[in-house]
């Protein structure tokens, strides 16, 4: 699982019906100071994030299908937690 922030959001007119009334988000990998080290990338969201949210993304395609229970479904990344917090000791 991977930091990122939320950059936007993408609208398709037609999708996967298994993604049927779920968001999907382009968000950036972030380090844990908040510096953007990544590229921007699209994840689906199942926890009602928004722009400029920091999150947490599971990035791995055959654990993001397990939420979804379908392992055809053609996913790679789903933002799970949306962040309170980061602390490091």
């Amino acid at each position: 699982m991977i930091i990122s922030r939320v950059q936007g959001s993408l609208f398709a007119t037609r999708k996967d019906p298994h993604f049927e009334g779920a968001k999907i988000l382009v968000v950036r990998e972030e380090n844990l100071r908040g510096r953007v080290v990544g590229p921007a990338f699209l994840a689906v969201d199942r926890v009602d994030a928004g722009v400029g949210d920091q999150v947490l993304v599971n990035r791995e395609g055959s654990s993001a299908r397990l939420l979804f229970g379908v392992e055809t479904l053609p996913l790679q990344a789903v933002i799970v937690a949306v962040i309170d917090r980061v602390a490091i000791d």
